[in-house]
């Protein structure tokens, strides 16, 4: 078994997690860019959504994450049956998710869909005239 090196540390995230809804069984947050999702396997990495609202809300966990530098809102389960329900509408596809991009210089047209698979990688998109903000290689298209 090989192991991994993570050597990413995450800087201070000094923002708070705004709470736009709670609850008996659920909280709506808007996660801050800069704060990661969960605890990095790095102890110094121990910030995070996570970390943070089981301090005050015991119990609860991440139904899904949005990356590091990603800033949106994120559903978080009270407990886990709960999150069991709300992983399947996840698993199921019967969730909508909406991403937005700040993109920079002018467009030629006021909407379209860029259906490109995204990756890490820059050199990706050297023909795409609007390349991503983020590394979402799960994201299959974005509209503008």
């Amino acid at each position: 078994m090989s192991t991994i090196l993570d050597t990413f540390i995450a800087p201070p995230c000094h923002e708070q997690i705004e709470i736009l809804h709670q609850d008996a069984h659920l909280l709506i947050i808007n996660k801050p860019s800069g704060l990661l999702s969960l605890s990095g396997k790095n102890p110094q990495n121990l910030d995070s959504v996570h970390y943070r609202l089981v301090q005050q809300f015991p119990g609860c966990t991440l139904v899904h994450r949005l990356d590091f530098g990603t800033s949106g809102l994120m559903v978080i389960a009270r407990n886990k049956a709960i999150n069991a329900a709300l992983c399947q509408q996840f698993s199921q596809r019967s969730v909508t998710k909406t991403y937005s991009a700040l993109l920079c210089g002018h467009l030629s047209e006021d909407e379209g869909v860029i259906d490109a698979p995204i990756a890490k990688d820059p050199r990706v998109f050297r023909g795409c005239p609007f390349p991503p903000l983020t590394a979402n290689r799960h994201v299959l298209a974005i509209r503008l």
